[in-house]
């Protein structure tokens, strides 16, 4: 359960032009429970913040650095969706100053993930790395991983526009992990196949494949094939508006307030 609060709960914004990002300002100045108090757009200039939700006079000015945002103003959460380069080094800064990370960002190692949840129980605050906050996305991770109890062949296809910067994504990982938990890791595939144009077989994890289609046109789809004698599985989830993800978002921003400790995966505080 989330703790009721009178009091608002004050949100920064990272990558707040972005298409992501936008989402996020207009998901906060829509809530009357939260509060925008800072948004990061290195190119957008001292604009209000408001223009990047269709709203004026928030009075809040986009700041250049995330540094200067989040000293700039009382915070208590974070909300990030900017880039796997920007990442880690956005998540330590806000930790060190008090601020709950909320992470959409993927490209988080598993060191890195190891170091930050220390740094959060240090400062005993909560914060979140979720590659998906898509409630359909996290229960097709769910049911991937049972399905592979019983058909443990298994291969991940997931598609994104030709934009995005990671492959894979972070979304066919997170499934990955979830299915390797539960299946026993073994090497699929005739033993004697050979890759006549490399790469043409996929990604290799723990013994099962990931591929990553990127085409002009396509939003974000994932598929996780499952086969058996006689038999198949698809599995499959089709986002097609980043208005999508904004519940997800809503639920983390709340949430992250009640515990101490870095989660890594939204499936985790989902009631």
């Amino acid at each position: 359960m989330i703790k009721l609060t009178t009091q608002k709960i004050r949100v920064a914004v990272a990558g707040a032009s972005g298409r992501m990002g936008r989402e996020v300002v207009k998901m906060v100045l829509e809530d009357e429970s939260l509060q925008l108090v800072a948004a990061v757009a290195p190119s957008a200039g001292p604009v209000d913040a408001g223009i990047f939700a269709g709203k004026a006079n928030t009075g809040v000015i986009v700041s250049a650095t995330l540094e200067e945002a989040l000293q700039g103003a009382q915070t208590d959460v974070l909300v990030d969706f900017t880039i796997p380069q920007m990442a880690y080094g956005h998540t330590k800064t806000a930790i060190e100053l008090g601020v709950r990370p909320i992470m959409g960002t993927t490209g988080f190692t598993p060191e890195q993930i190891v170091e930050l949840d220390e740094l959060c129980l240090e400062k005993g605050i909560g914060g979140l790395i979720a590659p998906n906050f898509s409630i359909g996305a996290i229960l097709m991770m769910k049911f991937a991983a049972e399905a592979s109890k019983y058909l443990p062949h298994v291969e991940i296809i997931e598609y994104h526009g030709d934009q995005k910067l990671d492959a894979p994504s972070g979304t066919s990982i997170k499934t990955a992990e979830l299915i390797s938990q539960v299946r026993k890791e073994f090497r699929q595939g005739n033993p004697n196949e050979e890759e006549v144009i490399e790469g043409a077989r996929g990604g290799y994890y723990n013994g099962f494949r990931i591929h990553s289609v990127r085409l002009p046109g396509v939003f974000a789809q994932q598929e996780v094939v499952f086969g058996g004698h006689g038999q198949t599985l698809k599995i499959r989830h089709d986002s097609y508006d980043r208005a999508g993800y904004m519940p997800g978002v809503n639920v983390a921003v709340k949430k992250v307030m009640t515990y101490s400790g870095l989660i890594y995966g939204f499936e985790h505080i989902m009631d």
